[in-house]
Formats: structure tokens, C-alpha cells, sequence
């Protein structure tokens, strides 16, 4: 019997919803050890498994590609915002351990992790953005290859739906009237905001108006608490001397924490040795030493995910503080929510300039938007709401499914699609 599913394949996440035969929606969950997820992280990690008498190329994707990583960075491949590609015609292969992959191939091997077998009894609806990331996209030929992918992993129907159509589903089948709707949807690295006319009542339901985009999302927030509290520690913005010179401490040591996988990158012997040969020569040699620590015990993720939970403590608290502890470096501090939104002031601002541009794009001033919809963690925080209700009006904003509601919409859009007469 056939399955029908919903995959939300996303730059940073990716989440599968499924549709039981009583029309409930449930999205997947995955564990690892003690813990359980319900996004599986868009990431692939190849190595190669060394034997007696030749080497085997393994892989993992999701959170246990995460986990392979972080047990030996140096030795193997991670890689990651494969949608980001999609539809740029000049990346269409890459070399991983002797084999040339495809990005379409590279998609196919992501969604067998994601999905754990039984492809061929699966019909799916992928999500697609209104616009692919990237100068110059083609997004013909994005929905082409991503179409190509899903094939490729053995899928016995693919079917497409706009990711922002999918987000506000649920909200779209309330409305009673045709609605003008600003749909805001925040992932782990872009947020997108999207100008939509849903109309319960026509034949085409939902008809893109206008859209905008922004490289800036949770994981931004995360590194602005990381820089402004927890760098400081591992000697940013302290000095070293030669001959005399007083020379600032490089900053790009401290550039990786801005995505987790980049600190262990820094595991590299030369790279150990010049942070150590800096610390040698710095007023405060045991914060560099601290955090060539830190990178050799690959605590870059562990550390990403404590940020993480202060900052959706903010969400709702108006502090929070931050605690992290290894050997014998300690992090206890409160962080005031106004603080934090002083961080982000400029991410803020670029967010808000993106929303209106996506008015722009459709010809719309303010008044004409009926609702707004957001979706994604980064909606919780208050300045980012806050973009929204200075524009909007509070009583216009609606949310919900935070994390999980593209992939159940477009089970839900595959369910109604299949009931349409003709079909």
C-alpha cells in the first residue's frame, strides 16, 4: 500500500511528516543514545572504513552524520546546504573519496538516511521555496534536479509544493475568504518571507505574489550570544607582542564558532600550533590555551546547542543565563533579553528590510496584507514578532507547527490533491 508523505528538505533541517490512513499527520522522529529528534539535521559525513585488505566508504546522514563527524573531523567529509546549490548550473558534481557524486546523487543519499527505507511504497510531496537561493538561480532547473532526486532515491511518486504554501495549510483551510497572507518562515540559516493570495473558494488556491530572503536565522543569533560572551574568554579582542609590537590576537580563531563544524576544522596540527605560538606571546596566554582545548576535545557543537536553549529561553524569560562548564573553563553569566537585542539590532534590520522587499515584489504597502503566518524557532523571539506587529498589527499574526509545519502541510496538500476531481 502506498504511504503518503511530506518532506520538508531544508538548507539546515529537514523534517518527514507522514499521513495515516485515518488522515492524522505525524512527523518522523530519529534517535540517537538518549536523545530524540523530530528535525533531522541536512547534513551528510563520508570516511572510509579501513580493513584488512581495502578501504570501504561509509556514510550517515541526519544526526548520526553528525555524530560520525565529530568523532573524527580530520578524517572525513562533511557536507552541508545542499539545497543552497540546486539551481546553480555550474556546481553538478564533486569528488568524495575517489567517487564522483552528482548533487542530485548526493540529495538521493540524504533522503534515503532521512526517510530509512521503503521508498518505493512512499508518495511524496516535496517542498520547494518560491525562489531558489543563490545569484542568478534558475529555479526551473532547481525543481527540475529536485524532482531528479527524489527519483533517484527510489520514490514511487514525487509531487511539488511551495514550502510557504505548505507552512500556512492549516491556517489557509480556516480562512472563509479570499486573503491576502505574508507568510514568514525561519529556518536554521535563511529566513524567507513570502506574499501569498490564498483563496479557499477558486481554482487555484494559492498564487504567489511576492518574495524576499535572508541569509540570517537562529544560527546567527546563536553566534551573536557566542561572540559577545563566550569569545571573549578564549582570548578575543586581546593582544599578543612581537619584538615589542603589540598586535591583535587573529580573529578569524574566533570565526569558527560561527558555525559549529568550523571548529573542528581548527583541528588541524598547524593550525594548533599557531594559535599556541600566539598564546605564547599574549598578555593572557590561558584563554588561547583554553580554547585550543576546546578544539581538541570538540566541544563546538556541544557548546552550539547550550546557546541554542538560552536563546529560546529569552523567547519567554526576560533573562536567562548561560551556563557552560569543561575542565577548568566556566561560563556562568545572565544575559538580559534587551542586551541580546542589542546584538542583533543589525540582523533585525536586515529582517526587516527583506519583509518589506518582499511587498515591494508583489506591489503591496501594509494594508493590503490580511494575515501574517510564521513558522520556524527563530518566529519565539520577541524583536523578530515585534517586526511583524510594528507592520501588521498584533491581531493579524498567527503561528504554529514551529518546527514541523511545512512538512505536515504538504502531507496535507498531497491528501487534497489526490481527493480533486480527475486526480
Amino acid at each position: 500500500m502506498t504511504e503518503l508523505i511530506g518532506i520538508d528538505f531544508g538548507t539546515t533541517n529537514s523534517v518527514l511528516a507522514r499521513l495515516d490512513g485515518a488522515g492524522r499527520v505525524t512527523t518522523s522522529r530519529y534517535a540517537l543514545g538518549a536523545r530524540e529528534f523530530d528535525v533531522f539535521r541536512t547534513v551528510l559525513c563520508f570516511w572510509n572504513e579501513e580493513t584488512r585488505d581495502r578501504s570501504i566508504r561509509r556514510h550517515a546522514a541526519g544526526p548520526y552524520a553528525v555524530e560520525a563527524y565529530l568523532n573524527d573531523p580530520m578524517d572525513s567529509r562533511l557536507i552541508m546546504s545542499m539545497k543552497t546549490y540546486l539551481a546553480q548550473h555550474s556546481f553538478t558534481r564533486t569528488n568524495i573519496s575517489g567517487k564522483i557524486f552528482t548533487l542530485e546523487g548526493m540529495i538521493a543519499t540524504f533522503l534515503e538516511g532521512l526517510t530509512q527505507g521503503g521508498q518505493a511504497e512512499m508518495q511524496v510531496v516535496a517542498g520547494r521555496p518560491v525562489r531558489f537561493a543563490g545569484e542568478g538561480a534558475d529555479d526551473d532547473f532547481g525543481e527540475q534536479r529536485l524532482r531528479a532526486a527524489f527519483a533517484q532515491a527510489g520514490f514511487a511518486s514525487v509531487d511539488v509544493a511551495l514550502e510557504p504554501e505548505a507552512a500556512g495549510y492549516r491556517f489557509a483551510r480556516t480562512l472563509q475568504a479570499p486573503a491576502t497572507v505574508l507568510v514568514g518562515d525561519f529556518g536554521g540559516g535563511t529566513s524567507d518571507f513570502s506574499v501569498m493570495r490564498f483563496d479557499p473558494r477558486g481554482r487555484a488556491q494559492v498564487t504567489p505574489l511576492g518574495y524576499a530572503g535572508v541569509g540570517i536565522a537562529g544560527d546567527t543569533f546563536d553566534y551573536r550570544i557566542i561572540d559577545q560572551v563566550v569569545s571573549p574568554l578564549l582570548g578575543k579582542g586581546d593582544v599578543y607582542r612581537v619584538m615589542g609590537t603589540a598586535l591583535p590576537v587573529p580573529p578569524e580563531y574566533f570565526s569558527g564558532f560561527a558555525r559549529w563544524h568550523r571548529l573542528s576544522l581548527m583541528r588541524a596540527p598547524r593550525t594548533l600550533r599557531a594559535i599556541e605560538e600566539v598564546a605564547a606571546a599574549s598578555d593572557h596566554p590561558e584563554k588561547l590555551r583554553m580554547l585550543i582545548r576546546l578544539i581538541e576535545e570538540e566541544l563546538g557543537y556541544q557548546l552550539y546547542q547550550t546557546v541554542s536553549a538560552v536563546k529560546a529561553e529569552l523567547s519567554t524569560n526576560e533573562s536567562a543565563v548561560l551556563r557552560f562548564a569543561h575542565a577548568g573553563f566556566a561560563v556562568e553569566r545572565r544575559i538580559e533579553r534587551q542586551e541580546f537585542e542589542s546584538w542583533i539590532a543589525e540582523d533585525l534590520r536586515r529582517m526587516a528590510a527583506a519583509v518589506d522587499q518582499a511587498l515591494a515584489t508583489a506591489g503591496l504597502g501594509h494594508d493590503a496584507i490580511d494575515r501574517v503566518f510564521l513558522t520556524g524557532g527563530t518566529s519565539f523571539v520577541p524583536a523578530v514578532r515585534g517586526i511583524f506587529a510594528e507592520r501588521f498589527g498584533m491581531d493579524k499574526i498567527s503561528g504554529g507547527g514551529e518546527f514541523v509545519s511545512v512538512a505536515e502541510g504538504l502531507a496535507l496538500i498531497g491528501r487534497d490533491r489526490a481527493r480533486r476531481p480527475g486526480a
